[in-house]
């Protein structure tokens, strides 16, 4: 028989469970509505009708356009940092971490509907053909843009070669991109992921190859790999002999999963694949963070960027060594490195221009309102580009990057950025 002041303290406690179960379950959903309520103003929110929007731009921003885009006879445009994404529906291959999909991990289920309303996603079991036709859609409505350089993505693998799906954010699959590439020639190049510590990572890249992709994409900060090892060297004779480009991430990482891996982001890592004569490109200009000094004994950390731009000025870098522009007019990376860019045009043909797109329809991370204030643009031509950006973010991001001037000089970024088809065979 049960005391009757158990009795009542069990049914005090069951009360207090259910409230607290209750406040819980109310708070997860406020949140969550929270969440869902604040994507539209800072990512995606894009009209479908891509040719109505158009129709709708203003005569000065037509203008614009059609002075910025001018691509030289002879030469193309590249977008050289474009993410292929997806969930795996139609036998992609593709794999999104679930906790991006999971309403109880809210910081990641936050990215989740960012990059999915930013991507053009309205559906999750039609998520992959739908990144894909908006992608195909924006650069078809504006085909001077180019062709883009379409990346997948490798697992993070331990030291031991061995994959690990729960520490890695996303994977894309080789085959995924290479065959969106041959679908749709006119739009895709197709890069490579592979990661240098896979025990299967030569016959890969030499598989690959013998499919004509010409670039590796790594993010070493997310897929845990240090470009000095060992396995990384041997990788990179391999990609030497076969005429194979990297492009990596340089500089910190905030999109995806790789805080405890950041030192991996260090530019000065890159020197072997560079001594080796690997052609390298760095992501992002190393534009965020700061790096430890590996040059000298005492290893001071100091600007990310700083380093990269001290590579760039060793002579024996020259034709091996890229600069990659996409992020650097993100709000909190602006002004520096941009600014370091524009004042040493005798270094233009060592940089190319990336978007890293999806992330220029993320709404939150560009503000024209910074470029005007600061004095790269005009009031003119920030109402033309905001304009813009809402017809095309991908063709806002090059011609925002074609409108910027020194606020001093008045100096624009060199054409050959943009062009920089010595990398790349555009047809």
């Amino acid at each position: 028989m049960i005391h009757s002041s158990w009795s009542s303290t069990i049914t005090t406690n069951q009360k207090i469970t259910a409230v607290t179960k209750a406040l819980f379950t109310v708070t997860f959903l406020l949140n969550l509505y929270s969440c869902q309520r604040m994507v539209t103003p800072i990512a995606g929110n894009f009209s479908a009708d891509i040719v109505g929007q158009k129709s709708k731009l203003s005569a000065f921003a037509k203008e614009l356009i059609e002075d910025r885009i001018i691509i030289p006879n002879g030469k193309c445009s590249i977008d050289f940092h474009v993410h292929a994404v997806g969930m795996g529906r139609g036998g992609s291959g593709a794999w999104v971490n679930p906790k991006m999909t999971s309403f109880w991990h809210i910081p990641s289920y936050m990215k989740y509907l960012v990059y999915s309303s930013a991507g053009g996603i309205t559906s999750h079991d039609k998520a992959d053909q739908q990144y894909a036709s908006r992608l195909v859609a924006l650069q078809r409505a504006e085909p001077r843009m180019g062709k883009l350089l379409l990346l997948p993505f490798d697992y993070f693998h331990d030291n031991e070669g061995v994959p690990h799906p729960k520490k890695s954010t996303f994977y894309i699959p080789n085959d995924y991109v290479i065959n969106l590439a041959r679908k749709y020639p006119d739009v895709f190049i197709p890069a490579a992921s592979i990661h240098p510590y896979r025990h299967d990572a030569l016959e890969e890249l030499k598989r690959v190859a013998g499919l004509g992709v010409k670039f590796i994409k790594w993010l070493p900060n997310a897929q845990n790999i240090d470009a000095s090892s060992a396995k990384a060297l041997s990788f990179f004779k391999l990609m030497k002999k076969l005429g194979i480009t990297l492009i990596t991430h340089t500089g910190h990482e905030k999109a995806v999963e790789g805080e405890e891996y950041q030192e991996l982001g260090n530019p000065l890592l890159f020197r072997g694949a560079l001594d080796i004569g690997v052609k390298t490109i760095m992501a992002h200009v190393a534009s965020l963070g700061e790096c430890k000094d590996l040059d000298v004994l005492r290893q001071n950390k100091m600007s990310c960027f700083d380093l990269f731009w001290r590579l760039l000025k060793e002579e024996k870098y020259k034709g091996k060594l890229y600069g990659e522009l996409s992020g650097t007019t993100i709000y909190t990376r602006f002004d520096g490195p941009i600014k370091r860019i524009l004042e040493h045009p005798q270094y233009a043909r060592r940089f190319v221009n990336g978007s890293d797109y999806p992330l220029p329809a993320v709404n939150i991370l560009y503000k024209t309102s910074q470029y005007l204030k600061l004095g790269y643009i005009t009031e003119k031509e920030k109402e033309a580009l905001d304009e813009i950006y809402q017809y095309n973010p991908l063709l806002f991001n090059l011609i925002a990057k074609k409108t910027l001037k020194h606020p001093k000089t008045k100096a624009i970024l060199d054409d050959i950025i943009f062009t920089n088809s010595n990398l790349v065979d555009c047809k």
